[in-house]
């Protein structure tokens, strides 16, 4: 079972890598990725929401998810399952990045990237669709830059998703309806 689901991985990869490449898009991917990195973009907002009363404990929370998927993802997960990264086993793929030091499973920038989506959306609900579509062009972008196989990025999803439920099951009893009141108000403004 697991060599079919590496059949495909490795599959999606090179389809990828054969049929989606330009150097137009490695420039875009390139930077979507670097958006990513260390979770950055999502701290930032995390920061930015804090900075605001109205918006704190969702800043907390958003933060707090990302922390969370950062432990059980790049701290416990890769180090259990020690998945080596796709460009190991294909050597002829010329990575547009330096080539990530840590493991591959699961993916950390799609694991920030959920987590932080997950909590962002039960606020903002009129920008779920583009705060989602962000956390997938960064998810996207570890496939596209050959340094993740696509089960990672599910991993990712998943965890990130779990992260964020975990945290707003703790945090955020009110904050739904507390934030509800707030997108009503503001729609019939």
């Amino acid at each position: 079972m697991l060599s079919i689901i590496q059949e495909i991985d490795i599959y999606i990869l090179d389809f990828i890598q054969n049929y989606l490449h330009s150097p137009i898009v490695d420039k875009i991917m390139i930077y979507i990725t670097m958006i990513g990195d260390r979770g950055l973009v999502w701290i930032i907002i995390s920061l930015w929401l804090m900075a605001y009363r109205k918006y704190r404990k969702i800043g907390i929370m958003t933060l707090s998810a990302v922390l969370l998927s950062v432990l059980f993802g790049d701290v416990i997960l890769k180090n259990i399952i020690q998945r080596e990264r796709p460009f190991v086993y294909n050597d002829t793929i010329k990575l547009l990045i330096p080539p990530p030091s840590s493991y591959s499973f699961p993916s950390g920038h799609t694991a920030t990237s959920f987590a932080a989506a997950g909590i962002l959306v039960e606020v903002f609900r009129k920008y779920k669709s583009l705060i989602f579509t962000f956390a997938a062009l960064i998810a996207f972008s570890r496939l596209y830059l050959y340094v993740h196989y696509p089960t990672d990025i599910l991993g990712g999803i998943i965890l990130g998703l779990i992260c964020a439920n975990m945290v707003y099951k703790f945090a955020g009893k009110n904050i739904k309806r507390k934030f509800r009141a707030v997108d009503l108000h503001e729609d019939k403004e």
